[in-house]
């Protein structure tokens, strides 16, 4: 019997420990017979090893003839040096192979749905179904593996910071103000209910105002929302608050730790500070509050030289009170007609009515509407756009939400189509001078639009009331290649402030005390100033690893019905199960 207790793993051996006797254990990769000689690769997560079972060894080569992949075995065994040109430079142990003695079957196994380490490709439900088999595939180990290295990163980089982890409460109260939260019954307050939290952001404001200072957690969140390749019913995030801190403070401390994570995990040094942008100049220039900054194409408005024109849709938009912008695909004019009309299609259910492209020459316009542009006035767009022969110019006109709204979703389809993304490239930068509030045309209310614990500007106060929609937050998002993975905000700390943004997203003062009142009550005994952030793990470390989703980034995910296809959840439950917790369906 070789037993379970390896003496190395299936990476670890090199030509120096020729010689040795080992003991290895993992799974069959691969089993191949070349003239009466047997070869297996044996795999764990450390790497694979070639184990020779020789003919001469009758009953051991008998039994090595029943290995099928994913057979798990153990294996005594002489490290032997493999001659010149018999070596697999592929492999950090390819000089070696290990010549068996002593082999354990120690668990037979079916044949998988699909090749652990093959590359034809395998539908996403049968990976979530086989979970179990998906992660033994090396990307998938390589990716929580970085995610462990970032964690461990955080962890240490928050701990020389002067941090303290406190772990807060899953199950809280549910209270309005955010997403949907995901409900628990009490078996023992029958007819009442957990909310499962959705972020621990006022158990965090509570540990600031306890005088614990600096607090850190990797915390599990739930959300129950909408699905998407990004968002998962369960997610997990770093969460940050500070005391006595200025919002610049916050976002030094959180450049910092990005640029470690991006030195230790990826050896790319990422230069600091970050490029800060106001949400309004961030809409102008992007059309969005989260802009991919990995190439250019900024918008800019042409309102004015569209009245000179003779194009009556520039016009009548700009006459109406509208506005007309566009940006400058470099390298553009290559796209064929066809694609043009493509593009024309794609900018529609983003509400824009048409799209307008002309495609620059040497120093004229080439467009079905160019004849609209008198030369000299061709030659003002071609400079206001920043244009170059073989560009071509896209515009949209409208009112200023359509416009943006569209002209963003266009410029990101262009830079795919036109391959302007740089591979490997990171582009970070902050989003700050967010509204307060946003206004819900369905319910003609007030909205918060982080949540109702961000503080307005000082300078904001006095118009509060009188013009919320002109009040801005104290409110910072960091956005990485277009994606937004963190976001915060300095918190309100003066009761009577928080009662007067209440007021303002309809919650009464009886309201209030009723759903927050630990919160209340907690400001009114001495709260310090404070303010925070939270970060996605599961979405930087997509980023990261350049993943299209977070299920590849997440160890056990749910589909985009919020399914776990390995266990069935959700699922039904014995009907005792709901009458003990007084729940009828």
């Amino acid at each position: 019997m070789v037993g379970i207790t390896r003496t190395h793993t299936c990476g670890d051996l090199r030509p120096t420990d020729g010689g040795k006797e080992v003991v290895l254990c993992g799974w069959v990769a691969t089993v191949r017979d070349h003239g009466g000689v047997l070869f297996a690769d044996v795999r764990d997560r450390y790497g694979r090893t070639q184990v020779v079972f020789n003919p001469e060894n009758r009953e051991l080569h008998e039994r090595a003839q029943t290995l099928r992949s994913e057979f798990v075995i153990s294996v005594r065994g002489v490290v032997a040096v493999r001659p010149d040109g018999m070596q697999n430079a592929k492999l950090p142990t390819g000089g070696i192979e290990v010549i068996a003695r002593e082999m354990d079957i120690l668990n037979a196994a079916a044949t998988p749905p699909f090749e652990v380490e093959g590359t034809a490709p395998v539908a996403q439900e049968t990976r979530l179904k086989y979970r179990f088999i998906d992660l033994r595939r090396p990307e998938m180990q390589r990716n929580l593996f970085l995610r462990h290295k970032m964690i461990q990163c955080m962890r240490t980089y928050f701990d020389e910071q002067g941090f303290i982890d406190v772990e807060t409460p899953l199950m809280i109260r549910s209270t309005p103000g955010g997403a949907r939260n995901f409900l628990v019954p009490s078996r023992l307050t029958p007819g009442a209910f957990y909310g499962l939290a959705e972020s621990p952001q006022l158990f965090k404001q509570i540990l600031m105002v306890s005088g614990l200072d600096r607090y850190v957690q990797i915390v599990k969140c739930f959300r129950d929302e909408d699905l998407r390749a990004d968002r998962q019913p369960e997610f997990t995030q770093l969460d940050v608050e500070m005391s006595f801190v200025e919002q610049g403070q916050i976002i030094t401390l959180i450049e910092g730790m990005l640029a470690r994570v991006f030195k230790q995990l990826l050896g790319k040094d990422i230069p600091t500070p970050f490029l800060r942008l106001s949400y309004d100049d961030a809409m102008l220039r992007y059309g969005c509050d989260k802009p991919d900054l990995r190439y250019g194409m900024e918008f800019r408005e042409i309102t004015d030289l569209g009245k000179e024109s003779e194009f009556k849709v520039f016009r009548a938009v700009a006459e109406g009170g509208g506005e007309v912008r566009g940006f400058c695909a470099p390298g553009g004019g290559q796209i064929p007609r066809r694609g043009l009309d493509d593009l024309t299609a794609y900018v529609g259910p983003f509400g824009a009515k048409g799209l307008v492209w002309m495609r620059v020459e040497e120093g004229t316009l080439n467009s079905p509407v160019a004849k609209f542009f008198p030369p000299a006035l061709q030659a003002r767009l071609i400079e206001r756009m920043g244009a170059r022969a073989g560009d071509m110019l896209f515009f949209v006109a409208d009112k200023p939400s359509v416009v943006l709204s569209a002209l963003n979703e266009l410029r990101q389809e262009v830079a795919r189509r036109l391959k302007l993304i740089p591979p490997d490239a990171f582009a970070l930068c902050w989003v700050l001078d967010f509204p307060l509030l946003e206004w819900n045309e369905t319910e003609k209310r007030w909205d918060a639009r982080h949540h109702p614990f961000t503080s307005p500007r000082a300078e904001d106060l006095d118009i509060l009331e009188t013009k919320p929609g002109e009040v801005k937050a104290r409110a910072h998002d960091v956005v990485l290649n277009g994606v937004e993975i963190g976001g915060g905000s300095i918190r309100i700390h003066n009761p009577e402030v928080q009662k007067r943004v209440f007021r303002l997203l309809n919650i009464s003062d009886e309201e209030a005390q009723s759903k927050f009142s630990f919160l209340l009550d907690a400001l009114k005994y001495g709260a310090p100033p404070h303010g925070g952030i939270a970060l996605g793990i599961d979405r930087l470390t997509m980023l990261l690893l350049g993943a299209e989703s977070i299920r590849e980034v997440i160890a056990f995910p749910k589909t985009q019905k919020g399914a776990c296809l390995m266990t069935g959840a959700p699922a039904e439950v014995d009907p005792r199960q709901l009458k003990e917790l007084g729940v009828r369906m």
